[in-house]
């Protein structure tokens, strides 16, 4: 099952960070935080990456192009040019960059992969959150519901619009119901989606939390899947500094790898 990660947003609330690079670049621990997220989904056995690019996308790519070389030793031999790769760190993953184009929006990214990911399901999220979130029993909680989209809802403070669910938290009702004060369940950005989705995105205008999500609300077919543990974004430097400090002092919480 592919994993498909939204990388083309410019970051204009993190702009000190992405003058220079998309947000998914953005380090926390020395490391982007895209690849955080894909460790995440590696954890459940999930290492085959289609990555949305868009704003600076020649910084993703030069990413993960150079990824073995920069990430382990090597010996060369100057008179000739020849190396010879001592590996020192390497993930198991493959990985497909698409450049979705600069002003595309969210949902017509996904659109424009519609070939890559194919007539099959696939895992959705956005290349700049971080949860403990188990993604296989999303799964189970998406076939059980027989949905089209399934959704990790996490608690998280009312400046975000707050999702309406359905008595027994199965179904999602309402996608952005706006909440005074704090503690509504919000999407937490991990996804679980059916092709069928592909056909209710109409072009690079659309936003995938808009029409789309409407739409399959009004087939009764966007479920939720209820994390209770850990998530955060990184839509602002306070943001990055609470990952950051979680790191350096070991917690980590999203760190559900060896």
């Amino acid at each position: 099952m592919k994993v498909v990660i939204f990388a083309g947003g410019f970051g204009t609330r993190l702009t000190e960070e992405t003058t220079a690079r998309p947000k998914p670049m953005v380090e926390v621990g020395g490391r982007p935080i895209i690849w955080h997220i894909m460790k995440i989904y590696a954890h459940y056995g999930f290492t085959d990456f289609v990555v949305l690019a868009g704003y600076k996308a020649e910084v993703i790519k030069s990413y993960f192009l150079d990824y073995f070389m920069l990430n382990s030793d090597f010996t060369v031999d100057l008179a000739s040019g020849n190396v010879s790769w001592n590996q020192k760190e390497a993930e198991n993953w493959t990985v497909t960059v698409l450049d979705t184009g600069l002003d595309t929006m969210t949902g017509g990214r996904l659109k424009r992969a519609r070939k890559v990911i194919g007539n099959e399901r696939f895992l959705l999220t956005y290349g700049d959150g971080v949860s403990n979130t188990d993604i296989p029993e999303s799964i189970r909680t998406h076939e059980q519901g027989g949905n089209w989209v399934t959704l990790t809802a996490v608690t998280q403070p009312g400046r975000y619009g707050a999702l309406g669910l359905s008595d027994d938290s199965a179904k999602v009702r309402a996608f952005r119901e706006k909440v005074a004060g704090d503690g509504g369940l919000i999407n937490g950005g991990f996804f679980v989606c059916e092709p069928e989705v592909f056909d209710l995105i109409d072009g690079d205008e659309t936003v995938w939390e808009e029409q789309p999500m409407e739409r399959v609300i009004e087939r009764g077919k966007l479920g939720s899947h209820w994390h209770q543990g850990y998530w955060q974004s990184m839509d602002s430097l306070r943001d990055k500094s609470v990952l950051e400090k979680s790191w350096a002092d070991g917690s980590a919480p999203w760190k559900i790898w060896a």
